[in-house]
C-alpha cells in the first residue's frame, strides 16, 4: 500500500493535483479494503491475490467517483466503479473458477509473460473494464 504514499509524495513535490487526488482516494480505498476483510486467503476457492486486487480496484474507483476535487477523474471513474460493481458476481466467479489446479508458466526464474498474464488475469470481465481505460 506504499503506492498511496508515493503518489502523495509525487503530488506534493511536483504540484500534481491529480496525483494527490489519486493518493487520497487510494488511502480511502485501502481503509475500505481492510474494513471489509478483502485480504487474500490461502484456501482454495477463497479470495486470493487476484480477488484482492479486484476489490482494491473497485474501492479505489468508488473513492475516485465520490471525490469532488477533480471533475475529470470523477467522471472517468464513475463509469469504472459502476462497471466493476455491475460485473462483481461475474468477476468473482471467474477469479474463483481458476483456482485449485497447477499451471505451467514456462519456467520458474524466467516465466513466459503470456502464460503468466493468462494465469494472473483470468477474469475476462475484469480485464475488459481495466483495458477499456487504456
Amino acid at each position: 500500500m506504499a503506492l498511496a504514499v508515493s503518489l502523495e509524495d509525487l503530488g506534493r513535490k511536483t504540484g500534481n493535483e491529480k496525483a494527490l487526488v489519486l493518493a487520497d482516494a487510494l488511502s480511502h480505498a485501502t481503509g475500505h479494503f481492510l474494513d471489509h476483510n478483502k485480504s487474500p486467503s490461502r484456501g482454495v476457492g477463497k479470495l486470493d491475490n487476484r480477488g484482492s486486487h479486484y476489490y482494491l480496484a473497485l474501492y479505489w474507483a468508488e473513492a475516485l467517483a465520490e471525490q469532488s476535487v477533480d471533475a475529470e477523474l470523477k467522471a472517468l471513474f464513475a463509469k469504472v466503479a459502476k462497471d466493476l460493481n455491475d460485473k462483481r458476481a461475474d468477476i468473482v466467479a471467474e477469479l474463483s473458477a481458476c483456482q485449485g489446479h497447477s499451471v505451467e508458466l514456462g519456467g520458474y526464474y524466467h516465466p513466459e509473460p503470456a502464460k503468466v498474464e493468462k494465469v494472473m488475469r483470468p477474469s475476462q470481465s475484469f480485464n475488459a473494464i481495466v483495458d477499456s481505460m487504456l
